[in-house]
């Protein structure tokens, strides 16, 4: 997936502020085609010396503002990143994604098996199209091992400071 190297610089193009176009299926792995799409803002920086980043999000959608904050810590020894999400909505840390990048390709990949409706299920987030003004960040869940996704929630970044 990616070359052991010290990767603590590859999140360094999400520091700043942003705004940010959500699409998300409104029902996830039950064959939904139905989108929500919302606005939202999000404000990224350096922590730790640099070795972590943190961000805070807000979230404008239909059913009311959403809060939510990732944490980023990197591991030198394991050339890996884990990425925690907590929100408005449940207030605790959720289980880390963890993977990191290519830079060949310009993408970052991270993996979990988390909880879907009481079913343990892959979960994936992958960083694209990263621009000094703008990237993008998708999840997608695989019910069966991996081998196939469904994505489920798509962010387009766009600089706005």
């Amino acid at each position: 997936m990616y070359t052991e190297r010290d990767g603590r610089d590859d999140f360094e193009f999400v520091f700043g502020s942003w705004k940010v176009h959500h699409r998300r299926l409104r029902e996830r792995l039950k064959g939904s085609t139905e989108w929500e799409e919302f606005e939202g803002t999000s404000v990224a920086h350096p922590i730790l010396g640099g070795i972590g980043t943190f961000d805070e999000n807000v979230m404008y959608r239909e059913s009311g503002v959403l809060e939510g904050v990732s944490l980023r810590l990197y591991d030198p020894k394991s050339h890996e990143w884990r990425i925690w999400w907590a929100s408005s909505l449940g207030g605790s840390l959720e289980l880390p994604m963890i993977g990191g990048f290519d830079r060949k390709n310009g993408r970052g990949e991270f993996y979990a098996h988390e909880p879907n409706n009481g079913v343990y299920v892959y979960s994936r987030f992958i960083w694209s199209e990263i621009t000094e003004k703008s990237c993008r960040w998708e999840q997608a869940l695989s019910p069966d091992g991996g081998k196939t996704w469904e994505t489920n929630w798509i962010m387009n970044f766009t600089r706005t400071g």
